[in-house]
């Protein structure tokens, strides 16, 4: 994930409509939702990559419009307490994470902030309370990553690594301090291995794939591979505990390098689950905040041995299988064919029987779902970043009581549960949110709700009745 821009940053005016020149410094009042720093100039207003609120600052600019501007800091000349020491060298110029310069706890508080207000502007919801903050090592926490690459003749070598900030040029980085270290501390000779390549020109992608063990890295080739490569690509593999695939299309063409084959898998110790994946498989690019999570997730949903419960948006199973563990049965409700065939290996890895899956398009006609009948007590639902709204009028009629929203985007979150708390009469219990990726603007949440036990007016009843 990473870091959202305002725009690219290159250094443009209009002449016909200039911005006032620059101060030697200013002062920056707030941070904007993308993690700027936002000041004033001329009534006009300065957004700041690098600055905090109640900071004094000096700058230069890197984008001038008639309405307003963009800017570096250069020099901070009065901190803010809660300014931290950045870690990585090239922070200023890549785009994989923007707020190393801000103390991770003010920052937490901060996207908990901002998810307040979402709610409470979609529809003046209000938790009844609020979670505290998840979070855990905030270095060397991806595990999942697509970074790019780049032959530069101009440079007379290849660059791996995320884009630069504002741009689609590849960040000229030798090491990365939020990737695993395995990755994170090998782009440098990752990029010196690509370059002795026949097809330097030809690969334009890296995706990273990495669970408990094996560090798998897909290279995106537009052409062949000569064999010269193949023997360059698997002995440097071998001597790094790396395993090299290669896609040549669809990621239907993936395949290992001969010799390059890898199991690929994470643990939730707490459950005793074991969950394998594939390297396109969508899986959480933080193990330790994922294992927070579904522990938070098992304790607010609080599944019994009685209940028959529905995840939707399941994936491979990775809230379905520890829920089952706890709950009477579940059913997990996925539209790629792909993972529900994995979350189905992973229950039977598991010794898992009281668990079923569905394959359904969850956007499409969630109502005509024939395989998801009879009564349900809980639900989690942890869509993509569009939501889940297609669903919840579905819920009600299912005699759902709780659910538990697992949440990429506190937008569609604060849509969601002002329809959840003022159309279908379910209460917004707790909410927090969750510290997926430490070091950047990005807001994952949870939040739960509870529905009384007598219908809202309208709505069904758990047995299909109308009230």
């Amino acid at each position: 994930m990473e870091c959202p821009t305002r725009g690219q940053l290159s250094l443009s005016k209009e002449k016909s409509r200039p911005f006032p020149e620059p101060p030697a410094e200013v002062a920056v009042t707030s941070l904007t939702p993308e993690g700027w720093g936002l000041a004033q100039v001329a009534d006009k207003p300065l957004f700041l990559h690098g600055a905090l609120p109640e900071e004094r600052v000096r700058f230069r600019y890197t984008r001038i419009r008639k309405d307003y501007a963009e800017g570096v800091v250069e020099e901070v000349l009065q901190a803010s307490p809660e300014r931290a020491q950045p870690r990585c060298p090239f922070v200023t110029i890549c785009g994989g994470c923007c707020l190393q310069h801000w103390d991770p706890g003010a920052r937490l508080r901060w996207q908990q902030a901002l998810l307040a207000q979402a709610l409470e502007a979609a529809g003046q919801v209000r938790p009844e309370r609020w979670l505290p903050p998840l979070a855990t090592i905030p270095w060397g926490y991806r595990r999942k990553a697509r970074l790019g690459v780049r032959y530069v003749a101009k440079k007379g070598r290849t660059l791996v690594g995320f884009r630069e900030r504002g741009t689609s040029y590849v960040a000229e980085l030798r090491r990365c301090e939020i990737l695993h270290p395995m990755v994170g501390e090998r782009l440098g000779t990752i990029a010196d291995l690509l370059d002795g390549l026949s097809i330097r020109k030809q690969i334009p992608q890296i995706e990273l794939a990495m669970g408990e063990g094996p560090c798998v890295l897909v290279l995106r080739v537009l052409a062949p591979p000569t064999e010269e490569d193949v023997v360059r690509l698997t002995k440097f593999g071998s001597a790094h505990g790396l395993h090299f695939y290669l896609q040549t299309g669809g990621t239907d063409t993936i395949r290992p390098l001969p010799g390059q084959d890898a199991e690929l898998f994470y643990c939730l110790p707490e459950a005793d689950i074991r969950l394998d994946f594939q390297p396109t498989d969508f899986t959480q690019v933080n193990l330790g905040l994922n294992r927070l999570l579904v522990d938070q997730a098992l304790a607010l949903l609080d599944p019994g041995p009685d209940e028959r419960v529905l995840d939707l948006f399941c994936g491979l199973g990775n809230f379905t299988l520890p829920i089952a563990r706890r709950a009477g049965s579940v059913v997990g409700v996925e539209g790629d064919a792909g993972l529900v065939d994995q979350a189905r290996a992973n229950a039977a890895r598991n010794g898992i029987a009281n668990v079923s899956f569905v394959t359904a398009d969850l956007y499409g006609a969630p109502k005509r779902l024939p395989e998801i009948t009879g009564r349900f007590h809980k639900v989690l639902l942890d869509p993509p970043r569009s939501g889940a709204l297609p669903v919840l009028e579905r819920l009600p009629t299912l005699g759902i009581r709780r659910i538990l929203y697992v949440s990429c985007s506190p937008a569609t979150l604060a849509r969601d549960a002002e329809r959840l708390v003022n159309g279908l009469g379910y209460r917004p219990v707790a909410a927090g949110v969750l510290d997926m990726f430490p070091h950047t603007t990005h807001v994952e949440s949870m939040m739960e709700f509870e529905r009384d036990r007598r219908p809202a007016e309208g709505l069904w009843d758990g047995d299909g009745d109308r009230t």
